[in-house]
């Protein structure tokens, strides 16, 4: 059995990196003809299609009861988008952002993930504090849409076929593969005694945060850091304010103090990341290693 798992996330790590490839392509070549911009598109369609094992993961997770690997999936997602991805991505090559990404975009991020501690602080988010999470989402698509539309020029055919045909295909790969992932690995890890969450923070966290490091990875590598740099923010903004918000929305979830002190952990790094994309509005190799390196830490004492 779990020689079959073993196989099976051979199988969905390839999954991962063709469709990330061709959801990139397919991606960035739609909304050249929408005139939609780069960092735009990172920060909404992939952001929301690489953070869709995560909804599927957490919802699940929150139904069955299993509230620390609820959590867990979302903060360790997290904080592997903004050490391990972002940090590694930025090894391979440096990211420039922008003024709108560091302002708004990662303003928000500071934000969302200052109010989910607030809101878990107590032990518990309850169905509303879960609907005011996805309600924030909601407002901040509204201001993106609004924002883009204002100087928005649409191509005369913005649905090209082939490209939408990667868009969808790489979709399904990203998706399946992340799905695939996790659950062989799961079960390796139940195997090995582990808990909840350990299991939430690490495998599962990492198994569903691939998606995010395949599709950033391949964009970086093509030269396309807007949409590296915007879809890891925007995942942990659909991770924070979607994902948790609708699990506690349709179960509420306690958490525990460890899952406190993980929330915690996040903001620390995500105001980290955001100092260090307001420098020089760029994201150096030294600057990814350093994220690689307390992201690690982080790991390392989690495990001990």
């Amino acid at each position: 059995m779990v020689l079959f798992d073993v196989l099976y996330v051979g199988v969905a790590v390839v999954a991962l990196w063709f469709g990330a490839d061709q959801f990139v392509t397919g991606a960035a070549r739609v909304a050249r003809r929408l005139g939609v911009s780069g960092l735009v598109v990172g920060l909404t369609v992939v952001a929301f299609g690489t953070s869709a094992p995560e909804f599927a993961v957490t919802l699940d997770a929150a139904l069955a009861g299993q509230s620390d690997i609820s959590v867990a999936n979302v903060v360790g997602s997290n904080v592997l988008n903004l050490g391990f991805i972002l940090g590694g991505v930025a090894l391979v090559r440096a990211l420039v952002t922008s003024p709108t990404l560091v302002r708004r975009d990662g303003l928000l991020l500071v934000a969302s993930t200052a109010l989910l501690l607030g809101l878990a602080a107590d032990g518990r988010l309850s169905a509303l504090e879960g609907a005011v999470l996805f309600a924030s989402l909601l407002a901040y698509l509204g201001v993106l849409v609004r924002t883009e539309s204002d100087g928005a020029t649409t191509a005369a055919d913005p649905f090209h076929p082939p490209d939408v045909g990667r868009l969808v295909v790489g979709l399904a790969l990203v998706v399946g593969g992340g799905h695939l992932l996790v659950v062989s690995a799961v079960d390796i890890a139940r195997v090995a005694g582990v808990s909840e969450w350990v299991i939430g923070l690490t495998v599962v966290a990492a198994g569903t945060s691939l998606p995010e490091f395949a599709t950033s990875l391949a964009a970086a590598r093509t030269g396309r850091t807007g949409i590296s740099a915007g879809n890891l923010v925007g995942s942990c903004i659909f991770n924070a304010l979607g994902v948790l918000g609708l699990a506690a929305l349709v179960q509420p979830l306690t958490v525990s103090p460890v899952g406190v002190e993980g929330t915690a952990w996040l903001l620390g790094t995500t105001v980290l990341v955001v100092v260090l994309f307001y420098t020089e509005e760029t994201l150096s190799r030294l600057e990814g290693g350093l994220l690689v390196v307390l992201n690690a830490a982080n790991w390392l004492l989690n495990l001990v």
